[in-house]
Order: C-alpha cells, then sequence, then structure tokens
C-alpha cells in the first residue's frame, strides 16, 4: 500500500493562495451560502410557534437547501483543485444527489455515533475513516454504502496524518474567529480547498486498496491505532 502522499503545509499553501486570488468569489460564495443556511431556518422557528405543520414542512426545505448547498461548496472546491476556476452556478447543481447525500449523512451520523458509544475513541476514528464519504457522492456519484466503503479504502494508513491535519484546520478557523470574525472570511474558503485538495490527493489510491477488507476494524493500522 502507498503512503498517504499529502502535507498540511502544502495543502493549507495551496488553499490560501486559491483564496486570495478568487477572494471575490468565495466572499460572495459565502455571503450567499451562509443567507440561504439561515434565513429559512429562522422563518421556520417564527412559523412552527404558530403552525407546526408549516413550520416542519420549512424545516426540512431548509434541510434540502442546506444539503444541496453542502454538495455545491464540495463541488466548487474540487474545481478549484481540478481546474484553478469555478462556477458560481455549481452551488445549486447538485440537487439531484440530495437523496444520495442524505442517505451517506445519516449512514456516517449513526456510525459516528455508534463510535462514540463505544468510548469515543472508535466515534473518532470512524469519523476520519468516513470523513471523504460526501466527496465520493459529488464527484462519483457514488451511493451512501460505496461512498463510505471508498472513504475507508482512500484513508486507510491515513488516519493519523488526517486527525492532525484536521486539528490543525480547526487552530485556522479559530485564528480566523479571533480576528473579529471576519478573518473567517480567509479562513473557511482556504480550509475548504485544502481538504478537497487532500481528497485529491488520497482518492487515486483506491485503487491500491484491498476492498474486500471488513468496513469496520478496530485492529491498530499504519497511520492510527484504529480502523
Amino acid at each position: 500500500m502507498k503512503e498517504a502522499k499529502f502535507s498540511n503545509k502544502e495543502a493549507l499553501g495551496f488553499g490560501w493562495e486559491t483564496m486570495k486570488k478568487n477572494f471575490p468569489f468565495f466572499l460572495g460564495l459565502l455571503l450567499v451560502s451562509y443567507s440561504l443556511y439561515f434565513a429559512p431556518w429562522l422563518l421556520a422557528r417564527r412559523v412552527v410557534r404558530s403552525a407546526l405543520l408549516p413550520g416542519m414542512l420549512l424545516h426540512i426545505i431548509d434541510y434540502l437547501i442546506t444539503f444541496i448547498i453542502s454538495m455545491g461548496v464540495i463541488k466548487i472546491s474540487l474545481s478549484f483543485c481540478d481546474t484553478g476556476k469555478a462556477e458560481f452556478a455549481d452551488l445549486f447543481r447538485q440537487y439531484p444527489l440530495v437523496l444520495k447525500y442524505l442517505g451517506g449523512i445519516i449512514l456516517y451520523s449513526l456510525v459516528v455515533l455508534a463510535g462514540t458509544i463505544l468510548l469515543i475513541v472508535p466515534g473518532i476514528i470512524w469519523g476520519i475513516k468516513f470523513w471523504f464519504f460526501d466527496y465520493f457522492i459529488v464527484d462519483q456519484g457514488a451511493g451512501p454504502v460505496e461512498a463510505l466503503k471508498k472513504s475507508s479504502a482512500i484513508t486507510k494508513g491515513a488516519k493519523g496524518k488526517l486527525f492532525v491535519f484536521f486539528i490543525v484546520l480547526g487552530l485556522v478557523n479559530l485564528l480566523g474567529l479571533l480576528c473579529l470574525v471576519i478573518g473567517l472570511f480567509a479562513t473557511i474558503p482556504t480550509t475548504m480547498v485544502a481538504i478537497a485538495f487532500v481528497y485529491r490527493k488520497l482518492a487515486p489510491r483506491t485503487e491500491t486498496v484491498e476492498e474486500t477488507e471488513p468496513i469496520f476494524r478496530l485492529a491498530p493500522d499504519s497511520g492510527t491505532a484504529g480502523a
């Protein structure tokens, strides 16, 4: 099996340079995305107090919008990794995959919850192991189970590096938050492109990993003490 070929410095450097070159694009992307995230949610909260069923319907619409935008952000991040540019319309074009994404979210959440119940550590391990499931759904149109299996394959031997990587990303966004919140307009695009960059580095490794191994395994691998 090939060793995980990515570095935090390279991924964050690529994300930072991409953000700087396309800052107006990312600024608009964040403003539109968060407006669409929160506007239906706030409206649903107000409506549900007086009319339960319409309020619940608005909450469902809010979740669907959130899923579509989340997939759109992944598509845009991957486009910047692949071609150095992206289309704003990609934020909304992934709606045909929404049921696969919903299935993936449910499976991923159940897996992480089960691992957390098993004394937390397995939850962290499995959270990293299946982290890229949504990238496979958006990138390859994979079904929920297939997406989790593919994520398991590319993270094999890389979980330790990924754990450190995600901690670094958290610290970067914390720094953005401390910079009067405004810094998040720079750090969020940087980190989202950095994650897509790492996915692009790891995804080709799918071909080199045995797919017949159990999807859940708690024995140590070369990346970290987990599945």
